[in-house]
């Protein structure tokens, strides 16, 4: 763990500067989606992968907080919503699919996150034994990683096809091969969106039905009296 000179403003932490630069980032990537695909696609792309960077300074300054992990959060949704609105435009024959794509990713991961506070993990990344095994092996670093990445890269090249098929490697477009090897992990990955989803309201009801019964327990406790 670095030693930092320790402040408690959580707005000016390395990690949350490093969210506010993935923001910036975003936002220009957006304005030069429809025009600029290099700026763009740059944009996007580092801004993505500086995921990863922010996760590595919370810890190594020990300046993980929950606004950190809420603008983390908040900053991939919406960048990878961008990104797919996007797409819609660019490729209106699928429209349905990315729509559902980016409905299955924001439902799926409030719903776990916001479960997760309420059951009182520490973070929504923490899994313990009893927790489901598809979820267990998500969260492993270097599977989540992984699994970020090659979704971004199957979005990311659809992108860029729009624009040019880039290098050509055994006759077909790198991008196009990077979309064909990566898209059936992106399916995967929504699928576990789907188990987040899952997951989170097996938690969220159980959390339901013990307050129910300790609220019964209370009016009969009363009533006895």
């Amino acid at each position: 763990m670095v030693t930092v000179p320790q402040h408690d403003n959580i707005f000016l932490f390395v990690p949350n500067l490093i969210g506010y630069a993935r923001i910036v980032l975003a936002l220009i990537a957006f304005w030069c989606m429809s025009t600029n695909y290099v700026v763009a696609g740059w944009c996007y792309a580092i801004s993505a992968l500086l995921d990863a960077v922010d996760g590595h300074a919370a810890r190594a300054f020990n300046q993980s907080t929950r606004f950190g992990a809420m603008l983390d959060q908040l900053t991939d949704r919406c960048g990878t919503m961008g990104l797919m609105v996007t797409l819609s435009l660019f490729y209106p024959e699928y429209m349905f699919w990315f729509q559902l794509s980016m409905a299955i990713d924001v439902a799926c991961h409030w719903l776990y996150m916001q479960t997760s506070v309420v059951v009182g993990k520490t973070s929504h990344k923490a899994t313990d034994l009893s927790e489901n095994i598809v979820m267990r092996i998500y969260y492993k670093k270097d599977v989540l990683t992984f699994m970020c990445c090659v979704n971004e890269a199957f979005y990311i090249s659809l992108y860029v096809l729009h624009f040019t098929t880039g290098p050509m490697i055994f006759g077909m477009s790198l991008f196009k091969m990077v979309a064909v090897l990566t898209g059936p992990l992106a399916v995967l990955k929504a699928l576990i969106s789907c188990m987040h989803a899952y997951v989170a309201s097996i938690d969220l009801a159980g959390v339901d039905k013990r307050e129910r019964l300790e609220k019964r327990a209370k009016e009969a406790s009363k009533r006895s009296e």
